[in-house]
């Protein structure tokens, strides 16, 4: 059974957010897959994560880059894994098309991040969470608290 967890963005953005969320993966020994819901946004997250801090280093890669196998984090908009993931990241509306098929539920953890303030998104996300429940995922609920801590509600 994969763990599911839903991050609910509501104080900090995506910018903000995934760093933190792929260093703790890296850290973890893991390797992360973040699919994203279009090629623009993987190419301003790219951008993205080699800048968003000059006392930091995300190792990260496309498939513009080549060498995706060998890649620690691989961001795609396409449903693809081209690497042993052990987490993947759903970011801007991308989701799996089925929460039962062995590209989600043969990973350690499935991470959907969703935008708090876009009513869509939220109606969406819980449409996703309805459906890795259904498909016998362990589903937690992630938010973040007064002082930007998050905190597991469910």
């Amino acid at each position: 059974m994969t763990e599911v967890f839903f991050y609910h963005l509501e104080r900090r953005t995506l910018d903000d957010v995934l760093p933190e969320l792929l260093t703790k993966t890296l850290e973890r020994g893991w390797r992360a897959l973040v699919r994203a819901g279009s090629a623009e946004r993987v190419a301003a997250l790219d951008t993205h994560l080699w800048t968003y801090s000059p006392n930091a280093f995300l190792p990260h890669g496309t498939a513009a880059d080549g060498h995706a196998a060998r890649q620690p984090v691989f961001l795609t908009a396409k449903d693809e894994g081209p690497h042993a993931a052990n987490v993947i990241f759903f970011v801007d509306g991308a989701a799996p098309g089925d929460w039962a098929a062995p590209g989600v539920a043969d990973r350690e953890r499935v991470v959907v991040i969703f935008d708090g303030a876009d009513t869509e998104a939220v109606a969406v996300a819980r449409d996703h969470w309805k459906s890795a429940a259904a498909a016998g995922h362990a589903v937690t609920y992630w938010r973040q608290n007064e002082r930007g801590v998050w905190a597991k509600l469910k």
